[in-house]
This record gives structure tokens, sequence and C-alpha cells, in this order.
């Protein structure tokens, strides 16, 4: 039996294609000004006021182990859901949303272009655009690092 398809925000880091799935995603911002905050982990930005919410803003390269990079005309913030609370996440381009059939769909080998494979839900293997990573953004963070944000979001 054939599963359904996955909607999939497809979006850039490093020059490698990324996808997620949409359900978790809110809404795709434009980079505003970031508040940043003292003492946080170096992959929390800062905060930014988005329609009258707190979001922590994380730069989603630096939490994968990548370094960092300027932001462009490109830049977008991902707003998620992370395990119930919402966070923004930087990425360097989000272009595209897809459907992705489960055939397509390989589990994650353990070590994928450095990205370390906890956050992987899989690679997709696409005709037109070749190997796609997908991530899992409920383990983008951990439990501790979720508690940190949402105290950031709090404060």
């Amino acid at each position: 039996m054939e599963g359904t398809m996955t909607k999939t925000i497809i979006f850039k880091l490093n020059n490698q294609e990324y996808g997620t799935n949409i359900d978790q995603i809110r809404s795709i911002e434009r980079l505003e000004e970031i508040v940043s905050l003292p003492q946080t982990s170096d992959f929390i930005k800062g905060i930014i006021n988005l329609r009258g919410s707190v979001t922590p803003i994380i730069d989603l390269r630096t939490r994968l182990g990548m370094k960092e990079a300027e932001p462009t005309e490109q830049t977008r913030v991902l707003i998620a859901n992370v395990r119930d609370v919402q966070v923004g996440l930087i990425v360097d381009e989000a272009t595209d949303v897809i459907d992705i059939s489960p055939e397509v769909v390989e589990d994650a080998p353990e070590l994928v272009k450095g990205v370390d494979y906890q956050y992987m839900k899989g690679v997709a293997k696409l005709a037109d655009r070749g190997m796609l990573l997908l991530l899992d953004l409920d383990y983008v963070l951990s439990l501790d690092e979720i508690d940190e944000v949402q105290q950031v979001a709090d404060e």
C-alpha cells in the first residue's frame, strides 16, 4: 500500500537542500531586527516580537554545527512549532514546498555531510533535485534546550 504524500518545505543551508514537514511550520518570515540576549547558548540568536508573541530565534546553521553566515536578501526565518514551543529558525533560503512520496525516502545514514543523524528523519532521493535531507524539527533542540528557549520567550 502506498503511503500518503508529505507536504515538505524546502530550505537551504550551506548550499545543501533540506526539507521538513510543513505541518511544523507556521509561517516564513524575512529576517528582522533580533534582540540578542546574554547568557544563552550560541545557537540562540535572540528574540523577535512576531505579531505580539515573543519568539526565540535559532540559527539552524550553528545548531547543526555549520559555520555562521552573513544574512542575505534570501535569508528567511521559518516560524516553527518545536514540541509546542514557537521558535524561529534562520535558514539561508526557503525555496519551495513540494510533495514527497514515502517511497523515495530512505533512513538517514549515520552521518550525512557532518549533520548529526539524530536530527534527520531520512533522505529523500528526488529525480529532479537529487538528495534532500529531511530534518525532524522536534529533535533539533534537546529538552534542556527547549526549556532554555521557553525561558527566553517568557522573560
